[in-house]
């Protein structure tokens, strides 16, 4: 009997036969197994010819550690007929022959052996692995460089998935003919051969590559535990689309980081597209978005309403409105609807830009379309007429909204109070902010925010630091936004030691400051004057790596132009581009303003000219600057000559322009000439403001014309334009004007010229008296003119009256007035009462404590006065003296030149007192408008 056995090592089988004795009643007892890992026994027992007779060619034990039994050769015929003759002890005791080794191979594919005849099957004769090429390099290149070793079929670069344009790296070189082996050999000798400055791998193709698609692609087939079988290349997407995911969820700041998540996708699917844009369109980067999802398209990706919703969103925070309609155009073309999100994000778009009247049209689209409307829309169409001051149809809205029974979020409340803080209402959004309350919202910082910057808005300061303090007791603490607020609340009433005093108070709740907030802050040291601490606040802006913008240069370059200091302006100004920021038109305006409020025309427009040289084109801002530099000297021709310049660009003309030619028509008194500017104004629907009215009626002041003042305060009644502090001051010096000039046309008639003065005076009484009505307080300059015109009319207890009711009034006397009431007083005194001069001891002694002092032309008409009531010398002229410049000594004589002997009494018309510091003040829309 003979016994099989199978033994089996990494290369090779071994089929051993042991023949049984000649007794068949004593079996062959079986062999001892060998000792070794690599035996197994086979599944199958039937024996066949061809696996017996598979004899190795070397020595299959020589790799075997222990081995015992001794292998029998090969079976002859006798021993199979033998073998067949045994038919009882084969059906007790079957030998295992081997007969099906073939099949145990295919059985067992994870084996060596089968590994080996498979790497052989997969790999290609004649093809070499080329391995650290660069990454430019071209197929004819490294065909050129290897052809050398023999004739190349193909060359195969292996190209990036980024970029297809690039080599990644690798690739491989297939040779052609009978000698493809031969040459692929050779090839495989130059392995470490320099090639354009790197070390080549060269070696013989394993066929790895092809294995493993081909395992993939059987893996893919037969699946996984009946799973759907997902490859490698699969999971590493499905991984990165998660990791993109929670990057834009995570770190929407990092642009960098969002789009090399995204460009790590391979093959980004519709939802990834989708959210691309959308990440874009919150950023304001319509180009980006748009460019999306066109790659998006030419993948062959059909775009759904999501995505073009997205796109328009892109469209509407970039406020490119008309990209965003040719959107939804092509959105209708293409059979898509219009989901309520869509019409929402439109109406939204329309009312960034301040058009209420598309946004309106939308809605009532929308409400067609859709029928029931949610909150959010209504919240954008309430914003959209809140923009446009429009409180009557807002208020409609939340009253439609309510009806419909959609509760109001927080929000709604929001813009409703900001609506009523551009209005300056102060009662309407406290009552939106009490019924905040009752509805059941809490009030956060947003809540008080509004309240904080209406309050700073109406000059309430005080009133806004109380609803700060009721909102840290309520336990919000303040952000950024509410701290500037504050700060520029002070900032307007020149406050700068408070605002100061809050910019401590950010550093101390542990904020960083950011550029706005940083900005405020060099706004406020620029109008104190201390442009040295502005510049120290800039280097620490950069040491906190926060970037300057030209907003932060713009007050310092304004600031050094203002005060006549060109170098150092022009040296923040190379400071300004050496730090980054490209100088734009804004820049070039501060420059400007700043030389024509020091009077220095020619200087400011030789900034033209490095405008052109920069290719920067002047805009409607700049030219108006320098027409309201020529107006100021009342150069009526340089103004026009500008005004033609501008129109003939093309620029727009607004009310700013004209008020620049009003200005100067009325400066240099040719009132005609302002009032066909007027018409024209009237011509182009251009409505007059308070500013150009405060114009007119200075300019008939100037010639004392109250009957035209007064046609045009009763103009500004009948157009709805409030009269402010400035129309009123303009309007009570053209009464004090007219009663002066009617004195000189009457000067034989005394009496009837002093009720003439009588009656003119009555009348700026009256003028007072009506804007306590309507709750306009008078300020300094007001009671300046009163008094003035008091002192012209040779009435010095009617003028040292009006400066008592000044002080009861709270309001502290400056220099022009006491240099007004003094000249008045001092020229009545000899011949008026006592208390004339009691009063102008009194006011001496006021201007002493003051610490005022006269110039010398001053000095010396007070003591010609002084001699006529005082030969002398006594109380009044001892007091006086010392209000005297210090070198007053110095002169021997008080009859000093007639160049000398004038009235110096200050000019309350001029410029500077009514036009920029009362129709534009120092912080004026116009200003605002020329720096932002």
């Amino acid at each position: 009997m003979d016994s099989i056995f199978l033994l089996s090592n990494s290369h090779s089988h071994l089929c051993l036969s042991v023949k049984a004795s000649a007794s068949a009643s004593a079996p062959l007892p079986p062999p001892e197994p060998p000792n070794s890992s690599d035996l197994r026994r086979p599944k199958s027992l039937k024996p066949t010819t061809s696996s017996i007779n598979k004899i190795p060619s070397k020595n299959p034990l020589k790799n075997l550690l222990k081995t015992t039994t001794v292998p029998s050769p090969p079976p002859n015929n006798q021993s199979l007929s033998l073998f067949t003759k045994l038919r009882l002890s084969s059906k007790l005791s079957p030998p295992p022959p081997p007969p099906l080794l073939q099949e145990e191979d295919n059985e067992t594919p994870n084996s060596e052996t089968s590994c080996c005849s498979k790497d052989i099957e997969f790999r290609q004769e004649g093809k070499i692995f080329v391995g650290n090429l660069p990454n430019w390099i071209k197929k004819h290149e490294v065909g050129e460089f290897f052809r050398q070793f023999g004739p190349i079929q193909n060359v195969i670069l292996i190209k990036g998935h980024n970029s297809t344009e690039k080599n990644v790296g690798f690739g491989f070189v297939i040779y052609d003919g009978s000698t493809a082996e031969k040459s692929a050999m050779k090839a495989v000798e130059f392995d470490g051969v320099e090639f354009h400055g790197r070390v080549l791998t060269v070696k013989l193709d394993d066929g790895k590559r092809l294995k493993s698609k081909t395992r993939e692609r059987a893996r893919w087939v037969e699946g996984v535990d009946e799973e759907q079988f997902r490859s490698k290349w699969h999971q590493d997407r499905e991984r990165d689309r998660r990791d993109f995911k929670k990057v834009v969820e995570t770190q929407p700041e990092n642009w960098q980081a969002v789009v090399t998540s995204f460009d790590r996708i391979k093959k980004p699917s519709r939802r990834e597209f989708g959210l691309m844009v959308n990440y874009y369109a919150r950023r304001g980067d319509m180009h980006r978005a748009r460019q999306t999802f066109e790659n998006m398209r030419a993948r062959g990706i059909e775009p759904t309403s999501h995505v073009y919703t997205n796109l328009i969103h892109a469209y509407a925070v970039g406020r490119d409105m008309e990209e965003a309609l040719s959107c939804v155009r092509k959105m209708k073309e293409e059979g898509i609807k219009m989901s309520l999100v869509t019409y929402s994000i439109i109406v939204g778009g329309f009312a960034k830009i301040c058009n209420a009247e598309a946004a309106d049209h939308w809605f009532e689209e929308a409400k067609e379309t859709h029928g029931t409307l949610n909150a959010i829309i209504y919240g954008n169409i309430i914003y959209a007429h809140c923009q446009t001051s429009n409180m009557d149809r807002a208020e409609a809205l939340v009253r439609e909204m309510e009806e419909e029974g959609i509760d109001a979020p927080i929000d709604i409340y929001h813009t409703m109070m900001d609506g009523y803080t551009m209005f300056g209402n102060e009662e309407k959004c406290l009552i939106v902010f009490e019924r905040l309350k009752e509805c059941g919202f809490t009030p956060s910082v947003i809540s008080y925010g509004c309240l904080i910057n209406l309050y700073t808005k109406i000059g309430k300061v005080s009133k806004a630091l109380e609803v700060s303090r009721r909102m840290e007791s309520a336990g919000i603490k303040h952000n950024m936004k509410t701290y500037s607020m504050l700060i520029n609340g002070f900032i307007k009433l020149k406050d700068w030691a408070n605002a100061f005093a809050v910019f401590e108070d950010v550093v101390k709740d542990g904020l960083k400051p950011d550029v706005v907030l940083y900005n405020n802050i060099i706004r406020a040291f620029c109008g104190m004057g201390n442009m040295d601490r502005a510049i120290h606040i800039v280097k620490e802006m950069q040491k906190e790596r926060h970037r300057p913008t030209t907003r932060t240069f713009m007050p310092i370059i304004h600031g050094f132009a203002r005060a006549g200091e060109m170098k150092r302006s022009l040296e923040i100004f190379d400071m300004m581009r050496m730090g980054g920021c490209i100088p734009t038109v804004h820049t070039f305006n501060a420059l400007i303003l700043g030389l024509v409020e020091k009077r220095q025309m020619e200087k400011a427009v030789e900034i033209l000219d490095e405008m052109s040289l920069a290719g920067i084109s002047p805009n409607e801002h700049t030219y108006t600057t320098i027409m309201h530099g020529y107006a100021s000297l009342g150069d009526i021709g340089k103004a026009f000559e500008y005004f033609a310049t501008l129109r003939n660009e093309g620029l727009e003309l607004d009310v700013y322009t004209y008020e620049a030619l009003l200005k100067a028509c009325c400066k240099s008194g040719r009132m005609q000439s302002a009032l066909a500017v007027t018409k024209e104004m009237s011509a182009q629907k251009i409505p007059r403001n308070n500013f150009v009215y405060n114009i007119l009626i200075d300019g008939w002041a100037r010639r004392g014309d109250v009957w035209e003042a007064a046609d045009l305060m009763q103009q500004m009644k009948q157009e709805g334009v409030q009269p402010d502090i400035h129309t009123y001051t303009s309007f009570i010096n053209a009464c004090c004007k007219a009663g002066d000039m009617q004195l000189l046309q009457f000067i034989l008639i005394r009496i009837n010229a002093f009720f003439f003065f009588f009656f003119f005076f009555q009348r700026a009484t009256k003028t007072i008296k009506e804007m306590g009505v309507i709750g306009v307080k008078p300020n300094v300059k007001t009671y300046t003119t009163l008094i003035h015109g008091w002192a012209r009319a040779s009435l010095p207890e009617k003028a040292l009256r009006c400066f008592e009711e000044m002080k009861r009034a709270g309001l502290k006397p400056d220099k022009a007035v006491y240099h007004c009431l003094m000249t008045s007083l001092l020229s009545r005194a000899a011949v008026a009462e006592a208390y004339i001069y009691s009063g102008a001891l009194s006011i001496c002694t006021e201007m002493i404590e003051s610490g005022l002092a006269v110039d010398m032309g001053t000095a010396v008409h007070w003591s010609r006065c002084l001699r006529k009531i005082e030969r002398t010398g006594g109380e009044l002229t001892e007091a006086l003296q010392k209000t005297f410049p210090p070198d007053w000594n110095a002169y021997h004589s008080l009859d000093a030149k007639a160049d000398t002997d004038r009235d110096d009494e200050p000019d309350i018309n001029s410029d500077d007192d009514l036009y920029i510091s009362g129709g534009t003040g120092d912080d004026g829309d116009f200003k605002h408008r020329l720096l932002y």
